[in-house]
């Protein structure tokens, strides 16, 4: 058993080995001839390798030679392009050196000239001194002198012409129309006149004693600020003893509120109902107020047919000052100087009395609408049915449009006597006091002027000048250039008038 086993293994290895002597040989012969295939196949990469190389070689060099060609003949036309600028450059050269040759010369000349010229103003200064110091030899002064006497003398002969010029101007432009319109304006302050009450925006309520500041305060401010609210009026409570003040733009709204606070003061229940009823029949009680002065108006005037809320806001007009001047006061005044105007000039004088009481109706309401006032009471006039001569008399009367027919004429001139006239309207001392330093001072920075005095509350100013340096001409051009001086320097209502004077004094003793 174990020899069968061992000769079955025997021939198990006999087998392998004769296997793979077998295989051996067979994998050599592959192998050789994998090896030549293998040769084969080099040798043929080989040469189709040089043949490839061979013909991008010559691909190449067929390349090299067209690019150095283009290359050549771009080389050839840049030297060519070169070569025609550098020909340019010589030229323009060769142009810019004869041009500097040129230039040399010019200067050269413009040089001899130049001193030639230095040469010859040197001596016309020369001559010129000479001739000035034989002048000022002959004529005995400096040649500052003599020019400041020429310019004096040239001044003053202006001086003479112009004022003598002015005169005859003046005199020419008034020698009717001064006549006539002083008969009528004179004709028309003669028949009439108005009071005028104080100019303010506020208005003071006296206290019977200071205890009542605080009740009119109230708790926590409760009866003031209901007071203010109600009234729309500020109502100030300071230091001013047993008094309170109302401060208002719109007079209707102060005096209502001014009536209110009197009556809850003498009533003594100040609370904010009591003052809501109270301030509702002060309303009432203005309401009355303001249509009784527009009827009355009306009356006083002799004017008839006029819209009820026209009547109304010229009421309005009694609570309005401006100046110092009450509002409808002033309206009724140029109301009668226009109707008197019209009179004079053979004119409808109902016409001109209704522009002239309407011509201010916009001041009732300007606190309240945007725009002057003269054109705020055309549009009133137009929306409440008046004619247009009455339209545009309004409209025109402060020169906000231009004047279209002699009503607009009328009524501005009514409305410049009535505010311009001596004591229409009023001022405060110390401005009234300005007002007379400034004229004053206007006047005598005038050269000439010894004196000036102004008089008639600023109306006039009169101008006393030194006789020795001033003539008849010249006291005509000074008091046109202190008129114009006023006009550019002051604000003032109407007309101011200057007059200069000039007087020869003599005075001898006898001994």
């Amino acid at each position: 058993m174990q020899f069968s086993v061992f000769y079955l293994l025997l021939a198990v290895a006999a087998g392998i080995a004769i296997g793979f002597l077998i295989s051996k040989s067979i994998d050599n012969s592959r192998i050789a001839g994998v090896r030549n295939q293998t040769i084969t196949l080099l040798k043929e990469a080989t040469d189709s390798a040089e043949r490839i190389k061979r013909d991008r070689i010559t691909e190449a060099k067929d390349e090299i030679f067209k690019i150095r060609q283009d290359a050549e003949r771009d080389i050839k036309e840049r030297r060519g392009e070169l070569q025609r600028a550098e020909r340019k450059i010589e030229q323009k050269e060769e142009n810019l050196d004869r041009k500097l040759d040129k230039v040399g010369h010019k200067e050269e000349e413009l040089r001899y000239k130049q001193e030639e010229l230095d040469q010859r103003a040197a001596e016309i200064e020369v001559v010129l001194k000479q001739q000035l110091a034989r002048l000022e030899e002959i004529a005995g002064m400096t040649r500052e002198e003599a020019q400041e006497i020429l310019l004096r003398k040239t001044e003053e002969e202006a001086q003479y012409v112009i004022g003598i010029r002015l005169k005859e101007l003046e005199e020419k432009a008034k020698r009717e129309a001064e006549r006539k319109a002083r008969d009528i304006i004179i004709t028309a302050v003669q028949r009439c006149a108005v009071e005028h009450s104080s100019d303010a925006t506020v208005s003071v309520v006296p206290l019977p004693t200071d205890d009542m500041k605080g009740r009119i305060i109230g708790r926590e401010g409760r009866n003031i600020r209901a007071f203010e609210t109600l009234t729309g009026v500020d109502l100030i409570v300071d230091d001013t003893p047993e008094a309170v003040t109302l401060s208002s733009f719109d007079p209707v709204r102060r005096e209502i509120a001014r009536l209110s606070l009197e009556r809850l003061i003498t009533d003594g229940r100040i609370h904010p109902a009591r003052i809501e009823e109270l301030i509702e029949k002060a309303t009432r009680d203005v309401e009355e107020q303001i249509m009784e002065a527009g009827e009355a108006a009306l009356l006083e005037t002799g004017i008839k047919n006029m819209h009820a809320e026209l009547i109304r806001t010229l009421g309005q007009l009694k609570f309005r000052f401006s100046y110092g001047q009450n509002a409808l006061s002033h309206s009724l005044e140029v109301a009668h100087i226009s109707g008197i105007i019209a009179a004079e000039l053979g004119i409808d004088e109902e016409m001109a009395r209704r522009a002239g009481l309407l011509h201010d109706l916009g001041k009732a309401v300007d606190h309240q609408v945007e725009g002057p006032h003269a054109t705020i009471g055309a549009d009133l006039a137009k929306r409440f049915g008046e004619r247009s001569e009455i339209i545009s008399a309004i409209a025109a009367h402060h020169d906000n449009v231009e004047a279209k027919n002699i009503y607009d004429i009328i009524v501005a001139c009514a409305d410049a006597i009535s505010a311009s006239r001596p004591g229409a309207r009023r001022e405060s001392l110390d401005a009234y006091i300005k007002r007379l330093e400034k004229l004053e001072e206007l006047a005598q920075a005038f050269t000439g002027v010894s004196k000036a005095y102004a008089i008639q509350a600023g109306r006039e100013v009169r101008v006393l000048v030194m006789p020795n340096n001033t003539d008849d001409g010249t006291v005509h051009k000074l008091a046109y250039d202190i008129a114009r001086k006023i006009e550019e320097e002051m604000k003032y209502p109407g007309q101011i008038k200057v007059t200069v004077s000039r007087e020869m004094r003599s005075t001898e003793y006898a001994k």
